[in-house]
């Protein structure tokens, strides 16, 4: 498919291609590195039943484990969750702060 129908192809559908610069290596490396984790710790050596199993498993490791529990070294090893709750507090506390001044 040549690079101008595929472009055609995702404004028909209203979507957006995400590109970067040329040269730029690190436009997918989020993506690349969640997929490692996802088929190494869930995925390798496993047979879903079914469709729906594998959905369900997905939605379990996503929802369950990979945001609420596993450590991300890229979050200083803290989980998603943990770090997301993290910066909601530091905001709050700067917005007051801010306030205050």
């Amino acid at each position: 498919m040549s690079s101008a129908a595929y472009r055609r192809l995702l404004c028909l559908g209203s979507f957006r291609q995400s590109m970067s610069r040329k040269g730029n290596c690190y436009d997918n490396a989020q993506a690349e590195s969640f997929f490692s984790r996802f088929k190494a710790e869930l995925v390798e050596g496993d047979i879903f039943e079914s469709v729906e199993d594998a959905r369900s498993e997905a939605f379990s490791y996503i929802e369950g484990y990979y945001n609420r529990i596993r450590l991300h070294s890229s979050l200083g090893y803290k989980s998603p969750i943990q770090f997301e709750n993290e910066l909601v507090i530091k905001n709050k506390m700067r917005s007051k702060e801010s306030f205050v001044s």
